[in-house]
């Protein structure tokens, strides 16, 4: 059997979600890991990094039929600064 499931996922918040990110990506203070010392082939990251809770729903679909979960889980967010001076969204996870 080939059955294809569709998978989506919304969020109750997005645009909460988004400001908070972009908090995240701007912070305005350098803690200088990104000028340490490091062994030969290897780089230093300052790195910023939030525990966020998300709510939404997933829904799964199976042909005519649609299945709608509703979730709250922990995410967490990693944005790393890179060599212009920026912070940039690098990887996200749930915690769950």
């Amino acid at each position: 059997m080939n059955n294809i499931i569709h998978i989506a996922a919304t969020l109750d918040q997005p645009d909460l979600l988004e400001n908070m990110i972009e908090q995240l990506a701007y912070r305005r203070y350098d803690l200088g890991f990104g000028h340490q010392k490091v062994p030969v082939d290897s780089e230093a990251l300052e790195t910023s990094s939030s525990s966020i809770y998300l709510s939404g729903t997933v829904a799964l679909t199976e042909g005519t039929e649609q299945l709608n979960i509703p979730f709250i889980t922990n995410f967490l967010f990693t944005c790393v600064k890179g060599e212009d001076g920026i912070y940039k969204l690098t990887w996200s996870t749930s915690l769950s």
